[in-house]
């Protein structure tokens, strides 16, 4: 069932054009068109996006807070999936200050485990209720120095799916691996994006806009 096959859909101008790349990462049921969606929101017009689409609208099949061995080999796949989107966009040049991921829900937890065992001088994170994945968290998996990357980290207090708690411990072992983490809990909120969010992430994303 989880194969993940290599779609990417990309949308924009050519990375050889803005030099700047923003990877959104789509969560559960959802698509790699309703995940760009949100691109309307969000001051991209300089950067070139790229969405992979999930097998079956699903990254691994159980919760993110599962045991990890319970959604192999999906995750793994997963994670490959994203890396195969970054090394093809640093293979042309871009360099990983210029990359920024965008997940939200699934997506988002995918996102930050990619980011966090690859951590790097990314551009940017923008986590929309997302957090590190597996049961219990294992930080030996975790390697390198994100050098200030900026990350936003946000759930609701409760969500029906990201733990206020995982995200606490995931804050953690970002700001540990060198990450400058804004993180936002919003009480009350159901599992979806506020115009909050989207603000800070404009923040974020304005800054390369600036810096270009």
């Amino acid at each position: 069932m989880y194969t993940h096959q290599k779609k990417v859909i990309t949308q924009g101008k050519p990375l050889a054009e803005t030099g700047k790349a923003l990877i959104m990462i789509h969560g559960r049921g959802a698509s790699a068109e309703s995940i760009l969606s949100l691109a309307e929101h969000l001051p991209v017009d300089d950067f070139s996006l790229f969405a992979p689409q999930a097998t079956n609208h699903s990254w691994y099949p159980y919760s993110f807070m599962a045991p990890a061995a319970q959604n192999q080999p999906a995750l793994d796949l997963a994670l490959e999936q994203i890396d195969h989107v970054v090394q093809s966009i640093l293979g042309e040049g871009v360099s990983s200050q210029d990359i920024y991921l965008l997940g939200f829900s699934q997506g988002a937890c995918l996102t930050a485990e990619y980011a966090t065992r690859h951590a790097q001088q990314f551009g940017g994170l923008l986590l929309f209720t997302g957090g590190l994945v597996g049961q219990q968290l294992e930080p030996t998996q975790y390697q390198g120095d994100f050098a200030s990357t900026p990350v936003l980290i946000t759930t609701g207090d409760p969500d029906p799916h990201v733990p206020v708690g995982r995200v606490e411990e995931t804050v953690k072992i970002m700001e540990e691996r060198g990450a400058v983490v804004t993180k936002k809990i919003y009480q009350g909120r159901p599992h979806t994006i506020l115009q909050e969010e989207i603000d800070l992430a404009r923040q974020i994303l304005s800054k390369a806009a600036a810096n270009s």
